[in-house]
């Protein structure tokens, strides 16, 4: 496993020296009239290529063309290295994530953005929790440089920083409260990215489990009583139930809300974090897109195979069971691929089963995110039925970009992207009634299905753009490195 290199912490060397060692060499800065075409030019065959020279008289800096980050400054090498040059060229960013490998969309997307942080120069390592054992090669090869938790998490968190000595730490998903302690207590700013609702509901999905009704409470004593929250399954124990402590949960959003900000992916999650106290300043919406395809946009076949495709994990509350339900009222031929894997599998498996769906609804287990999209070629319409209030639902930005229509339930954040009648139909939460109607409807009608996925298509290309998102990633680190330098020092 890779580790975190020492950074020669304690050792006396000039600014240049500093600066060399902290940034890879496609980056160089020094001081003075030099960023001209004639000494870009020198830079360019030293080694330094595809570069942008950046000059006011008093500071010179070379970037990667294309960087969104392109600003006058003015300041000498000194200050530079007082202020963390990671502002302007290739920052060192440390991820945190309770695991390591693919499991869900917040792997996913956590993958993605670290390759293309990668491709663009910045320096990366990662603190992990447990592997997944999906896929954990990829993640080697993007993270070179890792660390894995220790049982006493709060000093692998400071260990971590110290060897890596991160310009900016982007937490994922990690709910430790000494882990979160320290890094709130560190001096490197943090942003965290909120993938789902387990930062404020005891129970992480916010909704109740017998009646699967949508709680849109914050975390209070309301989760204790009615709500009986803090008594939750227990899955391979010795107990089938566990205690979890509203303390605790009040204590891990108290030290979230000392982060330098907190990215959503639309405006139903901001609206969360703003109900349990989050200031509104510290809240950012970055909606997560995935990669374009590297063959380009291939429409599907709409063929008569009436293929629905569902992707994701099945857990309960992704609603594959109800939407199984649903296909069982469709009167038309159809096939129905479920992608995924989870714990609710079994169960959906023999309801399948017994409505008479085992040869039209298949099961398909875990396909890794790279084969996802050959199943999409010959699909006719994606089946979101999650009826827990979804973050965002990140496979409805794939299936648009694909040109293919959604159809959804109108729960939590899916209203950020789907627009009923535009690029697919939002059903009534949990009427499978209307599901199936609008699952048929689309199977006898490929012009529609067409248009409305070509519309999605469209609406995608001009709100989702990855390249892009990630540019806004970069901007937003750099912004959190300059706030930070720019504080006086605490004490």
């Amino acid at each position: 496993m890779g580790s975190f290199p020492g950074v020669g912490v304690g050792e006396s060397h000039s600014e240049d020296e500093k600066l060399q060692s902290r940034f890879p060499p496609l980056f160089l800065f020094t001081t003075g009239d030099i960023a001209s075409s004639a000494g870009r030019d020198q830079f360019e065959s030293a080694g330094v290529c595809n570069c942008v020279a950046i000059d006011d008289s008093s500071g010179f800096r070379a970037v990667p063309a294309g960087s969104l980050a392109i600003e006058p400054f003015s300041t000498g090498a000194s200050s530079l290295a007082g202020i963390g040059m990671a502002a302007y060229a290739g920052m060192r960013i440390l991820f945190v994530h309770e695991r390591f490998g693919f499991f869900g969309g917040a792997e996913v997307n956590l993958h993605l953005v670290a390759t293309e942080l990668a491709a663009r120069h910045h320096a990366l390592g990662l603190l992990h929790g447990p592997g997944s054992g999906m896929g954990e090669g990829a993640w080697q090869n993007t993270f070179a440089e890792r660390m894995e938790f220790g049982p006493q998490a709060g000093a692998t968190v400071r260990e971590a920083l110290r060897r890596f000595t991160p310009d900016v730490v982007y937490v994922h998903k990690l709910s430790d409260p000494d882990a979160l302690r320290a890094l709130a207590e560190a001096s490197v700013p943090v942003v965290r990215m909120v993938h789902d609702h387990d930062l404020y509901c005891l129970r992480s999905y916010k909704y109740h489990p017998l009646t699967r009704r949508i709680c849109d409470r914050p975390a209070s004593l309301h989760c204790i009583f009615p709500c009986g929250a803090t008594l939750v399954r227990q899955r391979g124990g010795w107990l089938p139930v566990r205690w979890l402590s509203y303390g605790d949960k009040r204590e891990e959003i108290r030290l979230n809300q000392r982060f330098a900000r907190m990215v959503v992916a639309g405006q139903f999650m901001r609206e969360e974090l703003l109900r349990n106290g989050f200031a509104p300043e510290r809240i950012e919406i970055h909606a997560p897109v995935p990669r374009p395809a590297e063959d380009g946009f291939v429409s599907s076949s709409f063929s008569e195979r009436n293929l629905i495709l569902f992707a994701g994990q099945i857990i309960r509350g992704k609603g594959v069971d109800v939407l199984i339900e649903a296909l069982a009222r469709v009167t038309v031929p159809f096939e129905c691929m479920i992608l995924g894997d989870g714990h609710h599998r079994a169960h959906c498996e023999a309801l399948a089963q017994r409505l008479g769906l085992a040869d039209r609804v298949k099961f398909m287990g875990y396909v890794p995110p790279d084969q996802v999209r050959t199943f999409y070629r010959e699909c006719s319409v994606v089946a979101v039925s999650s009826v827990w209030p979804e973050p965002f639902g990140m496979v409805g930005i794939e299936a648009m970009r694909l040109g293919l229509p959604v159809v959804a339930f109108d729960a939590g954040g899916i209203r950020d992207w789907l627009v009923d009648g535009q690029n697919g139909f939002l059903v009534p939460w949990m009427d499978r009634g209307a599901f199936a109607q609008r699952i048929e409807t689309l199977l006898r009608d490929k012009v529609l299905a067409r248009r409305l996925g070509e519309q999605g298509r469209q609406e995608a290309g001009q709100r989702f753009d990855f390249h892009c998102y990630v540019g806004g990633l970069e901007e937003l680190f750099q912004r959190v490195v300059r706030e930070s330098a720019s504080r006086p020092p605490a004490g």
